[in-house]
């Protein structure tokens, strides 16, 4: 079945000094986020961006592929830490994305952990839908 999942955003002002929310209509697990361009360009401030928000979907998405795959070999993770670094150039627009998973897994080597991670890092839906940006991965058992 498919899921549909929302949210919006209320921007006011131009793009330079103007300012938004994010809300999360779906969930509502996160409370409204505040979103700037200087968020997104300069230091965030306590303000998100689309760049983070793709990170966190993106980390969240290969963690649940990267799971799924390792049970389905026989080998479930005990824990994995996903981190996910999106790279935002003005002008180019989003221009890479690293991920970084450690993981304990018991009965499972680091070559065989390196290799599941790549072909989670290739299944994982959302980077199924970024696939038209450079995506990078840096795998490594605790």
């Amino acid at each position: 079945m498919a899921t549909t999942r929302s949210a919006h955003t209320v921007w006011e002002g131009s793009l330079i000094e103007g300012n938004g929310v994010v809300t999360f209509d779906s969930s509502g697990a996160i409370d409204e986020q505040p979103v700037t361009w200087a968020a997104r360009t300069q230091e965030a401030n306590g303000k998100t961006s689309p760049e983070e928000l793709i990170a966190a979907a993106h980390s969240s998405c290969f963690s649940m592929a990267f799971s799924h795959a390792l049970a389905g070999a026989g080998t479930p993770p005990t824990k994995l830490v996903t981190s996910a670094d999106v790279t935002f150039q003005p002008g180019e627009g989003i221009t890479g994305i690293h991920l970084t998973v450690e993981g304990t897994v018991p009965g499972l080597d680091d070559d065989a952990f390196v290799a599941a991670a790549e072909q989670a890092k290739i299944n994982c839906p959302v980077s199924q839908a970024l696939k038209a940006v450079p995506i990078t991965l840096s795998a490594k058992l605790a």
